[in-house]
């Protein structure tokens, strides 16, 4: 996904389908040192790469990710089926 005005699009819609909670748990999360190893997440500025797994060694960049365990799961389902697009 190459095209900025489509990756910023899905990303837009893709904040829009959080909750204020959800969203206040992503901004908490911003704030974390990492994620745990095996912890899935999205990376909002590489939409592209679709679902990621965390993994000793593998830099995060925490600020512009979307962390699973920060969203419910019907939430999670929803991100997903949207990068599937």
């Amino acid at each position: 996904m190459t095209d900025p005005k489509r990756q910023q699009a899905m990303r837009d819609d893709i904040v829009l389908l959080l909750s204020d909670e959800e969203t206040a748990r992503v901004s908490t999360a911003e704030d974390a040192p990492k994620l745990a190893d095996g912890a899935q997440y999205v990376d909002l500025e590489r939409l592209d790469l679709g679902v990621q797994v965390a993994a000793t060694g593998r830099q995060i960049v925490m600020g512009r990710i979307l962390p699973r365990s920060a969203v419910s799961a019907e939430t999670w389902k929803r991100v997903v089926a949207r990068l599937a697009r």
